[in-house]
């Protein structure tokens, strides 16, 4: 490997070393190691209001999916925990969308710090902003008051998922702004533990046309994914269904 020339270089390569470091340590994914995966289904309402736009947030459509909801550190059961969802959408450009959210509060000043909590259901941000144009828009999966709940613990969630079509609505906002609904994600079908297993979501660079991440979150979050699945064999495009079941 040649020799980092810049500050940004040298903290790229100390980021990478140690994310591969601490991933052998674990044997499994750095972040979120401990999850379930279900197949699933997307469908984009439309944005209300002054479109972002970003086609894929603003026209409306239908898509299947993969879902992922799982714990951070993770924490015993039902313990609190930073909470994760991640929604792959397989749409026919070609490249997945790939949108990672956290657990985290819903006002303008908490929407971009990962918060711990007990419940499956509640907000969900991507903590990091994204650009559309000259637009800063952060998005989100927010509690759906007519959907089943999911639940504390993740054996809650997958039962939640074998009797009914759980749901999350899907949101966008600015930096300071309400959240304005778009659309939704269902549960479907549980994955297998090696489906699961080889799922590995890229949340920068499977974005869809018209939208980017930036920020130092969004660096870190590149470098830190990349070098976890380069370290336990995964790619950022392996896993998930393409199989529509809700």
């Amino acid at each position: 490997m040649p020799p980092a020339a810049t500050v940004t270089d040298r903290a790229a390569v100390a980021v990478d070393r140690a994310t591969a470091a601490l991933t052998r340590l674990r044997r499994a994914r750095l972040l979120h190691p401990a999850g379930r995966s279900f197949a699933g289904e997307v469908v984009v309402w439309g944005t209300p209001g002054p479109p972002t736009g970003v086609p894929l947030l603003d026209d409306p459509g239908r898509f299947p999916a993969t879902v992922r909801l799982s714990k951070g550190v993770p924490t015993p059961g039902a313990w609190p925990d930073v909470l994760g969802l991640a929604v792959r959408l397989h749409s026919d450009a070609g490249r997945p969308f790939d949108l990672l959210v956290s657990s985290s509060g819903a006002a303008p000043l908490l929407r971009n710090l990962p918060l711990p909590r007990r419940r499956f259901a509640g907000t969900y941000s991507t903590i990091m902003p994204f650009r559309a144009g000259r637009r800063r828009l952060f998005l989100a999966a927010l509690a759906d008051p007519e959907s089943p709940d999911l639940g504390r613990s993740l054996p809650e969630v997958a039962a939640a998922a074998r009797a009914d079509a759980p749901r999350l609505v899907l949101a966008v906002a600015s930096a300071v702004g309400p959240w304005r609904p778009f659309g939704q994600v269902a549960l479907g079908d549980q994955l297998s533990a090696r489906e699961d297993a080889a799922l590995a979501f890229d949340p920068i660079g499977n974005l869809p046309p018209g939208l980017r991440a930036v920020g130092p979150i969004a660096w870190l979050r590149e470098h830190t994914y990349r070098a976890s699945q380069r370290t336990r064999g995964a790619v950022p495009q392996s896993g998930g269904s393409m199989g529509v079941t809700v």
